[in-house]
């Protein structure tokens, strides 16, 4: 099962069945001069450990925005972010990216791998950053290379891969911090419906060990995998599937 401290933490503290990552009443501007244009109009969401959740919608309907303030990308021009208890918004950007690197696993839809660095470097990375002793980093990129069908593909450069496989790198580095929260967006946007297949089995298949998985998507056969399925509209929910 994947697991975190900070997971670990919610799960002492807070009452059963407690959000792991919340937004409340979050409202974004980016439009100093016209702050009334807002990409979000006072959302509340809340994710419960273990929960796969699906956000679909129109492009420019606020999907993106709201998963960057759930991972502390962002903050909200309005409103909190908790996660795991808690609030991330009010913490400096310093702070964040603290929080980021040990507890959020980031998938992006064109990969976002350092294209200088092996497929190895990639993964071992963020374990690095965060104080991870070289020899644990190796063991854990192994360990999920191996699982995600990359076992001897640490040598290589990220543009000798095909997009699927490039996608399952980025996979391999969003886990190797073992995250409380794995935030996807539109991963799988820039591949074939074939690697898209075999991405969304890797998403089920670390929600089935119990990793917290929030994806946003287009792709309905995407957004079907997810245990709840909320459409966004013009920055709001607007309705919610299970």
């Amino acid at each position: 099962m994947y697991t975190s401290a900070l997971t670990r933490d919610a799960g002492e503290h807070d009452a059963p069945g407690a959000a792991l990552v919340e937004g409340r009443a979050l409202t974004k501007s980016y439009d100093p001069a016209h702050p009334e244009r807002l990409a979000l109009r006072g959302v509340d969401l809340a994710v419960k450990p273990g929960e796969m959740v699906a956000i679909m919608g129109p492009s420019g309907c606020g999907k993106s925005t709201l998963l960057h303030l759930l991972g502390g990308l962002d903050v909200p021009t309005d409103g909190a972010v908790i996660l795991g208890g808690r609030r991330l918004d009010t913490l400096s950007e310093t702070k964040r990216a603290l929080v980021r690197r040990r507890d959020v696993g980031y998938v992006f839809q064109f990969f976002n791998l350092i294209a200088n660095l092996s497929v190895a470097d990639n993964v071992e990375l963020p374990q690095l950053l965060v104080g991870r002793s070289p020899a644990h980093a190796r063991a854990r990129r192994e360990e999920l290379l191996g699982r995600l069908g990359l076992a001897g593909y640490g040598s290589r450069a990220p543009a000798e891969l095909s997009g699927g496989e490039q996608q399952r790198v980025a996979l391999a580095r969003a886990l190797a911090n073992e995250p409380a929260v794995l935030l996807a967006d539109e991963p799988t946007g820039n591949l074939d419906s074939a690697a898209s297949g075999e991405v969304v089995a890797l998403l089920e298949e670390c929600h089935a060990g119990g990793q917290t998985v929030v994806l946003v998507t287009h792709d309905p056969g995407v957004g079907a995998a997810a245990g709840r399925l909320l459409r966004m509209a013009d920055g709001r929910i607007v309705s919610e599937e299970r």
